[in-house]
């Protein structure tokens, strides 16, 4: 189940890549079988020898060159170069972090000039309406902290490495924004209100039968119930930036 479009991000085979809070590797994934270079990062290591193993056993099936490992560590200091990344992943992951905006810097300062990042967050609606049912939605160790705006996030990221000394330049452009899962929107707005623990539900069991099924099979009627519900109550929101291939000249100086 993918958030992001890698189309619309430009992943090319051969390309540097990572997956930032790569969680289960879903996205990670994808982008090796797509023929990249891949970077599956996050601090969960039980998570990441998951991820390890089914990089292992995907080997013989994704394009010659491909390459893919994970790496475990904290999104605050990245432990790679300036520039490193071709494309950069941060699906459902800054909506955890409490300074979000140090984790957002450190996705620019290791994504190339002129590479794309794609940053999914909870989308607000959806979100709200999470929050108000339930307290045990959010207030969990680990859980979400925040509910995103686009206008907020898009301040974020288009604000973040530009430098500090008073010298020109944009450090991201915001190109667009999606949204995804409108069929999952409603299935959290029930686990709230019959508690967020309580899969015994009658109506949950049923809702996550239907979402199972759209997993495993893509069925024709669920792509077109997405279709319309995506950009409705989608309960994710895809926004897609750029880093400026070089700086922009300063306005105040001649030649």
């Amino acid at each position: 189940m993918l958030t992001v479009d890698f189309d619309r991000l430009g992943l090319q085979p051969g390309e540097r890549v990572l997956d930032m809070g790569a969680g289960g590797g879903r996205h990670a994934f994808e982008m090796y079988r797509r023929g990249a270079d891949v970077i599956a990062f996050d601090q969960d290591a039980e998570e990441l020898t998951k991820v390890s193993d089914w990089f292992f056993a995907m080997r013989e099936e994704v394009p010659e060159g491909a390459n893919a490992e994970v790496k475990e560590g904290d999104a605050l200091s990245l432990p790679f170069a300036d520039g490193e990344f071709d494309r950069i992943v941060a699906a459902e992951v800054l909506e955890h972090i409490h300074r979000d905006v140090d984790a957002i810097k450190e996705l620019v300062r290791v994504l190339r000039p002129g590479g794309t990042l794609a940053i999914s967050v909870p989308r607000w609606l959806p979100e709200v309406v999470n929050w108000k049912l339930s307290e045990d939605y959010h207030n969990t160790t680990g859980g979400h902290i925040r509910i995103y705006t686009d206008h907020e996030l898009i301040d974020k990221v288009t604000k973040a490495g530009r430098p500090n000394d008073g010298t020109p330049g944009e450090a991201m452009v915001f190109e667009g924004k999606s949204y995804a899962h409108g069929l999952h929107a409603p299935y959290w707005w029930l686990k709230s209100a019959v508690g967020v623990e309580n899969d015994k539900n009658v109506l949950v069991k049923a809702y996550h039968q239907i979402l199972v099924w759209e997993i495993m099979k893509n069925p024709l009627p669920l792509r077109l119930a997405g279709k319309v519900l995506d950009p409705v109550i989608g309960k994710s929101m895809v926004l897609y930036f750029r880093k400026p291939s070089r700086v922009a000249s300063d306005p105040t100086t001649t030649d």
